[in-house]
């Protein structure tokens, strides 16, 4: 009996969330038993959707089952979308959601389906580590994804809603990367306005962004010495990634986001196996790294000192 094919495509291949992905679907993959190829967008929405119409529309190569892909742009393709449907291709799209799903299975009666976190959430809770940590307030040093991005746009949303109010941001652009958040940060460094600014914590959409604007910090020779004390939290909080980080002591919190591409696979296979289809919509659920509660008792125990 042949194995059904499924194509992963990430955004890119030195984030180390989207290398957790591919860690992740690998081993579902092999559990489901099923062919898994993974595709690499280059952070490219235009080379994305020519490298997913190309596997459609292939007649050399076989067609594949299934679908799954993190959107590397501003849109999810619907157009991909419906070619993929139409050609009977489950689709499933990864960390994102996406408004024209319910025709796709209506119309075309395919697995199309979103495996996603709550982004606005993981906003909510980095804004609770901030007031955990900073009962005092003051100005901190924001790092976001790129404009662009959906996802960046609502974990900014959501950490508006719990941060305190006597906590201000300072934001800065990155693109979900160490090196591009490093740029960022010592571009913002080399400024005469920084150093007359009074940071009390650096908090990045991601935990890479995090590492990159702690690496600009240290090689800063202006840097002032209490500002290599601060908190510095990331997102997504991968088990060699951000969780070292955090054990290390190099990040102080992150949030844990687990990767989307496991489930997607088994649900997928599911399908394809007995016909269960998927939810519409499935949310991982997400949580700070350390407890909020641990990260509030250790500000408390670091003042009294």
């Amino acid at each position: 009996m042949t194995k059904p094919r499924f194509l992963l495509s990430v955004t890119n291949d030195n984030n180390d969330y989207q290398i957790e992905q591919v860690n992740v679907a690998r081993q579902a993959a092999n559990k489901a038993g099923v062919e898994l190829e993974i595709v690499c967008a280059q952070d490219d929405g235009i080379l994305q959707s020519q490298q997913l119409l190309n596997r459609i529309q292939s007649t050399i190569v076989p067609r594949p089952n299934a679908i799954l892909f993190e959107p590397a742009g501003s849109t999810v393709l619907p157009q991909v979308a419906r070619a993929a449907a139409q050609a009977g291709i489950g689709w499933a799209v990864l960390s994102r959601d996406a408004d024209y799903l319910n025709e796709l299975r209506q119309v075309y009666r395919v697995p199309a389906f979103v495996v996603t976190a709550d982004h606005e959430e993981i906003g909510r809770i980095q804004g609770r580590q901030l007031a955990a940590l900073l009962s005092a307030g003051g100005l901190v040093l924001n790092i976001q994804g790129p404009t662009q991005s959906l996802a960046a746009k609502q974990r900014h949303v959501g950490l508006l809603e719990t941060k305190p109010e006597n906590l201000q941001l300072r934001i800065l652009k990155a693109h979900w990367s160490e090196s591009s958040s490093h740029k960022a940060v010592t571009s913002w460094l080399r400024l005469s306005t920084s150093h007359a600014t009074e940071i009390v914590a650096v908090c990045a959409q991601d935990d890479s962004m995090a590492i990159g604007a702690r690496k600009a910090f240290e090689e800063c020779s202006q840097v002032r010495e209490s500002w290599l004390k601060i908190p510095f939290l990331g997102c997504d909080g991968m088990p060699k990634t951000g969780q070292e980080w955090v054990r290390r002591g190099t990040l102080t919190a992150t949030v844990f986001s687990p990767p989307t591409a496991g489930p997607a696979i088994e649900m997928m296979a599911r399908f394809i196996k007995d016909g269960t289809m998927p939810p519409v919509r499935t949310f991982n659920e997400t949580w700070s790294i350390p407890a909020l509660e641990d990260l509030a008792r250790g500000a408390r125990a670091a003042s009294a000192r």
